[in-house]
């Protein structure tokens, strides 16, 4: 397992840009659960924040791309508007414990 960050750097509401071993992620929190994805949009491949650490859109209930404003459920990672309609976020396994977001291997 490699270690993300530390549970308290995603606040309830959030999401958060990370990079592992040169890989491009980002981490939202929602209900209490974080999911992680591939900082990666299936439309384009592009990455999706338009500033640092900001992945949601103006609601804070679904993330958003930031060049063509595909809206994704944050709980699944399917996109459920825009020009990638019905793919989906890579979602990446991770497990909090202890106070850190652990990656689980694949």
């Amino acid at each position: 397992m490699n270690r993300l960050c530390a549970a308290s750097d995603i606040e309830e509401g959030k999401s958060k840009g990370l990079d592992v071993e040169g890989q491009r992620l980002f981490a939202v929190r929602k209900d209490g659960a974080v999911h992680v994805y591939e900082n990666r949009c299936p439309h384009r491949g592009i990455p999706l924040e338009w500033l640092p650490d900001q992945f949601l859109d103006s609601s804070g209930s679904l993330i958003q791309c930031s060049t063509h404003g595909a809206l994704f459920l944050i709980e699944s990672g399917e996109c459920v508007a825009g020009p990638c309609a019905g793919q989906s976020l890579r979602v990446l396994p991770v497990v909090e414990r202890d106070g850190i977001i652990w990656l689980q291997n694949e």
